[in-house]
Order: C-alpha cells, then sequence, then structure tokens
C-alpha cells in the first residue's frame, strides 16, 4: 500500500529554544510507525531513478519495501550491501542533491525521506543487535589503510570480512577521520562513529593512532614490514585561507582547527574560543554551518558570511534551516578581504560586498567584488573555505602519479601508478561526501583483493 502524501513526515527535533544550550543532536530521528509511513510514500517508480542519483546505487526501493512493512532487520540487510555508514551518511550526506534529487515525488512535492529512513534503519539494527564478527579465513596476507576516515573505515571493513590482517595508520590521536574531528555532535553523535569504529575492532581490525606515514614512515616502508598492499585514505585536510586574512593574529581560527577544538577539547577550550562575544564565520558549505552553529552554542554573538547567495550555497539544506532557526545572521553576497588586529589580537574584518556574475567551472555564477567594503567587528574569525589535498604520502613515496589538480591520479578501480597501491575519497576526489568516500574504499576493497588473489 502506498502513502500518497504530498508531504514528508517531519523529523523530531529538539525545541529551537532548548538546542542552542547543548551539544546534543538536534534531529531526533523517526519513531518507528513514522518511518514506515515514510517509506510507504515510495512510488517504486520502475526507472528507480533514486538509484541512479546515489553514488555507491544503494537499492532505496528494496529497502524502503522492507521499512514499509516493518521488515527493520530485512532492510539493514539491503542497506548494509551497499553502505559500511548508514548511520552515519544519513545523517551527513546531502540526500537532497544525490538520491532525493530525482524522486519522482519531488516533481510535484517533497522527495521521499531517504536519507531519514536510512538513519531510522541505522539506529534500529544498532540499538537491537549487538556487534557481531562473521568468523572469515584468514588469508595471511597483511594490508596498510591510511587514515581512518570514511574512505579508509570501508576498506579495512570490508578486506578484514575477507580475511586480510588489516592495521589502519591514523596520524591524529584519535580515530575517525573529519567524522571524528569535524563534524559536531549535534550533527553526527559520537556514539554513532564509535559503533563503527568499535565493529572494525571486531573484525580484527588493528587501529594505529599517532602514526602519520609520511617522511617518518613511508609507504615503502610498510612495503619493508610485510604488508603486500596499501590503500591510501588520507584526506584532503590544508586549510585554504583566502588572501588578506592574516591566521597569525589570535582569534584568527581554520575551521579545521576550531572545530577540532570544539568536538575533541570541549572542557579546556582556548581561552579566546570559551570567551568569544562575536564570531564571524565564512563560507558556504556544511563545514561553515557546522563552525558557526558550534560558535552559537559557546554562547557568542554568530554572524556567517558568504559570498555568494544561499541558493547557491553548498551545505545541506536541513543544516541551512537550522542554521536560521537558531537565529544566527547569515549575510549573503558578503567576503571578508582583510583583518584588523590591537596587539596580535583579532579586533574586526573588512568586507566587501558582492554581486553575482557568469557561471564558472562549478556551474554556479561568479561572485564579482562591487568596491564596496565596510567593517565587522568580531574577537573570532573561523576561515571555511575549503580545504586542499596533503602530500605527505605522495611526496614521500616513489612512483604515485598526481592529476592535475594534486590529488592521487588513480583508475576506476582506485590502483595507483604504483603496484599495490590504492587510494580513494578526498585524497583522489578532493572534498567530497562521506557517501563517495566510503564507496571509492570499497571499490579499492574489491580491487585489492583482486590484486592479491592474483599474485
Amino acid at each position: 500500500m502506498i502513502n500518497p502524501t504530498r508531504e514528508r513526515i517531519p523529523m523530531p527535533e529538539q525545541p529551537k529554544n532548548l538546542r542552542c544550550t547543548n551539544f546534543d543532536e538536534v534531529a531526533l530521528g523517526y519513531a518507528p510507525l513514522e518511518a514506515v509511513g515514510e517509506a510507504m510514500r515510495c512510488l517504486d517508480c520502475r526507472e528507480q531513478p533514486c538509484v541512479a542519483g546515489c553514488p555507491i546505487h544503494q537499492n532505496i526501493p528494496g529497502f524502503l519495501a522492507r521499512v514499509a512493512v516493518g521488515d527493520f532487520d530485512g532492510a539493514y540487510d539491503l542497506v548494509s550491501q551497499h553502505s559500511s555508514l548508514p548511520g552515519i551518511c544519513g545523517r551527513v550526506c546531502p540526500q537532497e542533491q544525490q538520491c532525493e534529487k530525482n524522486c519522482s515525488h519531488a516533481l510535484k512535492g517533497e522527495a521521499v525521506a531517504i536519507g531519514r529512513v536510512e538513519r531510522f534503519v541505522s539506529d534500529w539494527h544498532d540499538a537491537h543487535t549487538p556487534i557481531q564478527a562473521p568468523e572469515v579465513e584468514p588469508k595471511g596476507k597483511k594490508v596498510a589503510v591510511i587514515g581512518s576516515g570514511p574512505a579508509g573505515i570501508a576498506c579495512a571493513g570490508d578486506l578484514a570480512a575477507l580475511g586480510y590482517d588489516v592495521t589502519i595508520f591514523e596520524k591524529l590521536s584519535y580515530a575517525g577521520g573529519i567524522l571524528t574531528y569535524g563534524i559536531p555532535t549535534f550533527v553526527l553523535p559520537r556514539e554513532v562513529v564509535d559503533r563503527a569504529l568499535k565493529t572494525l575492532w571486531a573484525r580484527g581490525v588493528e587501529i594505529v593512532t599517532d602514526s602519520p606515514v609520511d617522511r617518518t614512515r613511508t609507504v615503502d616502508d610498510l612495503f619493508a614490514a610485510g604488508y603486500e598492499a596499501v590503500f591510501v585514505g588520507s584526506g584532503a585536510d590544508v586549510p585554504q585561507v583566502p588572501r588578506g586574512l592574516d591566521t597569525t593574529l589570535t582569534g584568527v581560527w581554520t575551521a579545521n582547527d576550531y572545530l577540532t577544538q570544539v568536538n575533541l577539547h570541549s572542557d579546556a577550550l582556548p581561552e579566546n574560543i570559551r570567551r568569544a562575544k562575536r564570531v564571524l564565520v565564512v563560507g558556504g558549505g556544511n563545514v561553515a554551518v557546522d563552525a558557526v552553529r558550534c560558535a552559537r552554542r559557546l554562547g557568542a554573538e554568530t554572524i556567517m558570511v558568504y559570498r555568494r547567495t544561499i541558493a547557491e550555497a553548498p551545505a545541506r539544506r536541513d543544516e541551512i534551516a537550522h542554521t536560521y532557526e537558531e537565529d544566527i545572521e547569515i549575510q549573503e553576497l558578503t567576503n571578508p578581504v582583510a583583518c584588523y588586529g590591537e596587539n596580535g589580537v583579532l579586533t574586526g574584518v573588512k568586507c566587501e560586498r558582492m554581486v553575482l556574475g557568469e557561471p564558472d567551472d562549478s556551474g554556479r555564477r561568479r561572485p564579482v567584488g562591487t568596491g564596496e567594503f565596510f567593517d565587522v567587528a568580531c574577537d573570532n574569525l573561523v576561515i571555511a573555505t575549503g580545504t586542499s589535498y596533503s602530500e605527505d604520502v605522495v611526496d614521500t613515496t616513489t612512483g604515485i602519479e598526481k592529476d592535475r589538480w594534486g590529488g592521487i591520479a588513480t583508475g576506476e578501480d582506485g590502483a595507483t601508478s604504483r603496484p599495490g597501491v590504492f587510494a580513494g575519497g578526498d585524497a583522489v576526489t578532493g572534498p567530497q561526501t562521506v557517501v563517495k568516500a566510503m564507496g571509492a574504499g570499497k571499490q579499492a576493497a574489491v580491487s585489492i583483493d583482486k590484486y592479491l588473489s592474483n599474485r
């Protein structure tokens, strides 16, 4: 039976007047009857346009059909065939730009809330099923994975399930990559990430933190230590700072550093974050939205500026809506060009009014300066204008070629130009979605298994 309702079932949320006082998850998730009702809205289209819009081609009509009849375990079995991180992807991936964008309901109403139902299925499974590791026959072969973010987690998990002895090398002192340091708990609760990591441990994957692969330990060293294949999933975490913004001033933060402090060191925040009165965040992506909402919860007056209009912003629509609901000021067509400071401490930012010109390579209209400037007083500036590739691995390893943008060059199978070395996720594509990084990790696991099986 199909639910003909054109509007999606609302997601229960923390009350607006309460959410800004804590870092608990804002979206509370569907109850079983709500998930069933939303899944029943699926029209089971013959051409399955939602599947075409999904980067990993998830069997969306199949798992929605299972949920619609209350078979939540069966739905999880279908979801987990394609996804290693459904509880994470259901929360943080921009479904409105992927699967839900193609939903037939979106032509005359609201798309089926595919991400919300996926999240429900994963949360239901986690609440009712203990972590289990399938018994597999060991292959007696070692694989090294560099990076414990979405690509590394997916690759390591699939390889361990095939019987490989897998070790993840993480350069930071905590596992999870951007899932841990880059996404606030009000968007992605820590226990959801911990569940993914505990599943890896149950499968025998060793995660070694504080272990960068660079000039100190190279890919060559990993091969010399007996690893027969290496997967590079180190991400793209080098901040890109616009010209003119002085990062040497106290109070000027890159978003990576700011979110790491807030997400991992909340009990011992630097004083200039903890006592900030007015915080300006520059950017229009999910990272900018996360940062400005963190500042709001820390008690600061908050402003987010973006050089285009919010209609062009890449952040998820739900997160932008939450930003407005939380009384955060958003100034469109505004571009910071310089910082002011006294005695080495930030006091304000000079901004320029922008207009939209012709489309650029991204298809969005290019922001053009008007020559109209104004000042914004603030004691914290958070720069969330993107990140680029780390060169720790490629510049210390012979035989790995880069593409013209600076990422690791790979084939569709994830293989690099050096035999035995595979790569995927942001280290190859630049900053993308969690589901795309996860899909690349899973593809690399298939390729590594094929490579090692043929040796």
